[in-house]
């Protein structure tokens, strides 16, 4: 995890990966929230959009909003603004010599609420998403 970030180290769960490029990154990512019950509904390609709307280059960056529905539904269900918080985004950006995966942490985002069965669902999404980042940071 870069040290040298610590509102990243805050927000989420992070690991620079050496030597794995950019796309072989974002596939790993995917297929491993896949493995932990999570789909991906969005994918905001950040390079193209600087390069479409404001006509500067950036590094290769996507932002992955990934979505577990039964624990979106028990969210949900618990408090319809829950919705403002979701999906959990994972973003993936090339960084010199490495790619780097970053997952958000959910108290990050639930930790706003102050509903007494958000705890578990947030302990849940954030053990999934954890299990995830190791996978994806395995043989790297």
């Amino acid at each position: 995890m870069p040290a040298d970030n610590p509102a990243l180290e805050r927000l989420g769960h992070t690991a620079r990966l050496p030597g794995v490029s950019f796309d072989d990154a974002r596939g790993r990512l995917v297929a491993a929230l896949k493995t932990e019950g999570f789909g991906v509904l969005t994918e905001i390609d950040v390079t193209a959009t600087f390069k479409a709307k404001l006509g500067i280059d950036f590094r290769r960056y996507v932002i992955l909003g990934a979505c577990n529905p039964t624990l979106a539904h028990h969210a949900l269900s618990a408090d319809l603004g829950i919705g403002l918080l979701l999906p959990c985004n994972a973003c993936v950006w090339e960084d010199g010599d490495a790619t780097t995966v970053s997952i958000i942490r959910p108290e990050a985002m639930f930790g706003l609420v102050q509903h007494p069965s958000m705890a578990p669902l947030m302990q849940d999404a954030d053990a999934r998403l954890q299990r995830a980042l190791r996978v994806v940071t395995a043989g790297a």
